[in-house]
């Protein structure tokens, strides 16, 4: 039996559980830091290859907007939020107000960085607060990077280390709308939370699904 073979209806359910709860937070704290009424979705959880993750997200040659983090604690991994370059753009006019700034001219507004920064911390940070919530795991992240770059680059140096152990990633799917005068803006993202390969089982041991089942 193959390792995705092992992911029951259960599983996913559990997941995107998680994505949900994470998701209500990330509302609350996005709500709070625009001034206005967001929604946000998880409209599906998979479980992924890493090459199935590189198309998820446009094909390694795609350039998007990264955040990437690693889990330390209880069950370590590394997590990454990828929006596309025009959607990151949307939303940073949006949080910035300035409508003429877009990612495709480098160097880049300072204030544009670190709303990008501030977007990627709120969203990791709901999912992993969702997770540790529900596993009662002892979980926290690391400092951000920002990488404005190609897929296939950001992916291969945040998973450096692992490449010779990982090869499956939860891709938590997430699509934020905001509401403004009748207008409803949707900005969709990927988010991937990739468990170092022993965290699978402690994740879903302590949420008492079984992974073996």
């Amino acid at each position: 039996m193959s390792f995705l073979d092992k992911f029951t209806s259960m599983h996913l359910d559990v997941l995107k559980e998680v994505g949900n709860i994470g998701a209500g937070n990330a509302v609350t704290a996005l709500s709070k830091l625009l001034n206005k009424k967001v929604d946000m979705k998880v409209p599906n959880v998979r479980v992924v290859s890493f090459d199935e993750m590189m198309e998820m997200a446009g094909g390694a040659e795609n350039i998007v907007a990264s955040v990437f983090l690693r889990i330390e604690g209880d069950a370590p991994g590394s997590m990454f939020f990828v929006l596309p370059l025009q959607q990151a753009t949307t939303f940073i006019q949006q949080m910035i107000g300035d409508t003429s700034f877009n990612f495709e001219n480098p160097p880049y507004n300072e204030l544009a960085i670190s709303a990008l920064q501030e977007l990627g911390n709120i969203l990791s940070g709901s999912y992993l607060a969702s997770l540790s919530d529900l596993t009662k795991l002892s979980l926290y992240p690391s400092v951000p990077a920002l990488s404005i770059d190609m897929v296939g680059a950001i992916i291969s140096f945040g998973l450096i280390e692992l490449s010779q152990v990982s090869d499956y990633a939860i891709v938590i799917d997430t699509a934020l709308n905001e509401d403004n005068e009748g207008i409803s803006e949707s900005v969709k993202g990927h988010f991937f939370l990739l468990p170092d390969p022993d965290s699978f089982d402690i994740i879903f041991k302590s949420l008492g699904v079984a992974q073996n089942e």
